[in-house]
């Protein structure tokens, strides 16, 4: 079972899309793990965005994470990390495919809704950074067997 990580940036809090974003990424068949809502400090907002230190973004970037509440989750499923992928879209939104998360809600690449790994190590990097691991569980739901093979 593979897990992802997924934030909720300040733009969907902010605009009440918590549960939309929240429903979609469900009716998918992936399990919520963990989930918190938090106000990201910019000492965790740096070592998140560690890889593009130095870049013209960089910085907006920080302040955007950071001016605002987000919600936090660990999502767990069969190739979660690419289906989240797909449920939220291209990071441009102007760009994402119709009935995507950021192509439905958004329409800036600096206002794009949400957050998810990459891949399989960055998803346990950055899960680490957001959650103890006795935050997050795992358990089976009824419906389990009629989603995962």
């Amino acid at each position: 079972m593979e897990r992802t990580l997924i934030i909720i940036k300040p733009d969907a809090v902010q605009r009440g899309l918590i549960g939309k974003i929240v429903a979609r990424l469900e009716r998918r068949g992936l399990r919520i793990a963990a989930m918190k809502l938090m106000q990201i400090d910019e000492a965790l907002a740096q070592r998140h965005y560690a890889i593009h230190e130095g870049k013209p973004f960089y910085e907006p970037l920080i302040d955007y994470i950071t001016s605002s509440p987000v919600v936090v989750m660990v999502l767990e499923g069969n190739s979660a990390i690419e289906i989240v992928r797909r449920t939220m879209g291209a990071t441009n939104p102007a760009e994402a495919a119709p009935g995507t998360i950021r192509a439905d809600f958004g329409l800036e690449i600096g206002r794009n809704l949400v957050h998810g790994s990459d891949g399989p190590d960055t998803a346990a990097f950055e899960v680490s950074l957001f959650f103890d691991e006795e935050e997050i569980l795992s358990y089976d739901r009824d419906t389990d067997p009629w989603i995962f093979e």
